[in-house]
């Protein structure tokens, strides 16, 4: 079944024009037991082919393990999103990013293709200043509203600063990792797996926190 009616397939080519260079969607699944590989595959294939300038690899976490250690990768479905240049740049989606959350996959393909948008100068400056690696995890399901908003701000930090790697995690799918990490609502925001923010905090409560770790 296909995610998009052609109602949307027209409007999403359209949002798509707005690309600048093209990227590739890296997704790793497994062979085997996998919730939602089969469901991300086909979504990300009727997203290839929205636009000439995406591009869809698939590795598999096992057989290509190099690949899902450069990238981060330690569970599947995971997507990854590459520049022009194939260059990582600490955008990931665990889970398929469907429901709500196509509202942060579409800009994150957009910002990733060199179109960003801007921030005011002092929120970026202090978002360059970060100067140790942080690792944010959002918790969402799809079913929230007010996730995507959290999950772009993670994944903006991530495009301005290499040390900064920002990744969706689709609740349910990764039960475990939740139940870790006590999420009970959502989105939930764990910096580092230490410290965390609860709801779709402003920008400057995602600084706060990690200038403080």
């Amino acid at each position: 079944m296909k995610m998009f009616n052609e109602e949307i397939q027209s409007q999403l080519k359209e949002i798509f024009q707005d690309l600048k260079n093209d990227v590739t969607i890296a997704l790793f699944t497994k062979e085997g037991e996998c919730y939602s590989c089969a469901e991300t595959l086909s979504y990300m294939q009727e997203v290839e082919e929205l636009s000439d300038k995406i591009h869809l690899d698939v590795y598999d976490i096992e057989k290509d393990a190099e690949m899902a250690e450069l990238y981060h990768v330690e569970m599947v479905p995971s997507i990854v999103l590459l520049d022009s240049e194939k260059k990582y740049h600490g955008i990931k989606f665990n889970g398929i990013p469907a429901g709500h959350e196509i509202n942060s996959f579409i800009p994150a393909i957009i910002e990733v293709s060199g179109n960003a948008s801007e921030l005011p100068q002092e929120l970026e400056a202090r978002i360059k200043n970060i100067n140790k690696p942080v690792n944010i995890k959002v918790f969402v399901t799809l079913s929230c509203p007010h996730c995507p908003g959290a999950v772009q701000k993670a994944h903006k930090m991530a495009l301005i600063n290499p040390l900064i790697e920002a990744e969706m995690i689709e609740a349910e799918t990764f039960e475990e990792l939740s139940m870790k990490h006590n999420v009970s609502g959502v989105p939930k925001i764990v910096f580092n797996d230490q410290v965390d923010l609860l709801g779709n905090q402003p920008i400057q409560e995602f600084l706060k926190t990690m200038e403080s770790l």
